[in-house]
């Protein structure tokens, strides 16, 4: 067997840097839907660690790993190759269609959109494509563009360096989020995907592969501080009224929703973009059928029926885990298997898809 087909079988983990806390996960497959989870942990930072997307200090956070790795993880991560997310919103997606052209020329049209639609350098970005649909009958391809500051990702692979880490791939959290869901629930049905991460909430259209997202600012941890400033409560204390309570009914629905609803109306506001882009650009065969929640602020009680209500649409939260086996290990409780989505959906990836 030659070098190349051992570096593709070589195993990898996810390893997901959140907004103060960083997650990892080692899966190995166990059947066609099932995956053995061989390790795992969290742990907190500091959030003054990274601003705007950028790890600023990588040493302190190199600490934290390192510590982690040593400490805190149940079972056993055996290998330092990582599959590392990069937040949504740090990202530039646009679906894009173009005339079906040789290699080379297509790159060229896809550098001359970038060029047109993202507002920065096109030197300053690292460009990637993903073809989604080839229209024959029209010399026409769909294609997937995404473009990231090179200085955000260069400053996730110096991390990686300063913990003797191999990177193997570098995507988004939605992108990573929407592998487990295809692997707990792989079904045709074109779904909206959103992640309810802790400051901010990333919207995809999920049709086979991604086809276009967006990012609202507010996620979970905004829940709790606008509720605590409407209630006049302790930040301890909104968390556990969001978690308990939220927008179901209770003494304080009304005065919980009206705190809710400046982010609510932009959730909302930004999937029915992401809906309209996607059925302009299809058949009208082909419609939206569902609305499925991942991520922390998911699972807050009464939101599925507010978003339902106000989308039209079915909206329900989505629990992966039965793809994920942990044998003697114990699992997450409840209040923390949201954290590990994305993790996850990292771990998941064949390593022989990144060198195929």
């Amino acid at each position: 067997m030659s070098k190349s087909l051992f570096y593709k079988n070589k195993p990898l983990f996810g390893l997901d840097i959140g907004f103060s806390s960083i997650k990892v996960m080692q899966l190995e497959k166990a059947s066609r839907k099932k995956y053995h989870v061989t390790g795992y942990g969290v742990t907190d930072f500091d959030p003054t660690i990274l601003k705007d997307g950028l790890i600023v200090k990588p040493i302190e956070l190199a600490k934290v790993v390192q510590k982690l790795f040593r400490d805190d993880i149940i079972g056993e991560i055996t290998t330092r190759r990582a599959v590392i997310a990069i937040p949504a919103s740090k990202t530039y997606n646009r679906a894009v269609t173009l005339p079906n052209l040789s290699k080379s020329e297509l790159k060229a049209a896809i550098m001359n959109e970038v060029e047109q639609y993202i507002p920065m350098p096109v030197d300053e970005l690292y460009v990637d494509h993903e073809i989604l649909k080839v229209r024959a009958d029209q010399n026409e391809v769909d294609v997937l563009v995404v473009a990231t500051p090179r200085n955000v990702v260069d400053s996730y692979l110096d991390f990686a360096a300063l913990n003797g880490l191999e990177v193997a791939n570098i995507e988004t959290t939605i992108s990573a989020d929407s592998r487990l869901f295809f692997e707990a629930e792989a079904n045709d049905i074109p779904t909206v995907l959103i992640d309810f991460g802790s400051v901010s909430s990333d919207i995809t259209i999920y049709d086979g592969s991604l086809v276009v997202t967006g990012t609202v600012p507010g996620g979970g941890d905004t829940f709790s501080e606008l509720i605590a400033k409407k209630l006049n409560v302790t930040d301890r204390e909104a968390n556990i009224i969001k978690t308990k309570y939220g927008l179901s009914l209770s003494k304080k629905q009304v005065e919980i929703t009206e705190s809710l609803q400046i982010i609510l109306d932009q959730i909302v506001k930004e999937i029915k973009r992401v809906i309209r882009y996607y059925e302009e650009r299809n058949d009208e065969n082909k419609k939206i059928g569902q609305v499925v929640a991942l991520g922390g602020g998911s699972n807050m009680p009464g939101l599925a029926d507010y978003m339902t209500s106000a989308l039209r649409l079915p909206v329900r939260s989505c629990d992966p885990w039965q793809v994920l086996q942990f044998g003697k290990l114990q699992p997450p409780n409840s209040a923390q298997k949201s954290m590990y989505i994305t993790a996850a959906g990292l771990a998941i990836m064949n390593p022989k898809d990144i060198y195929s």
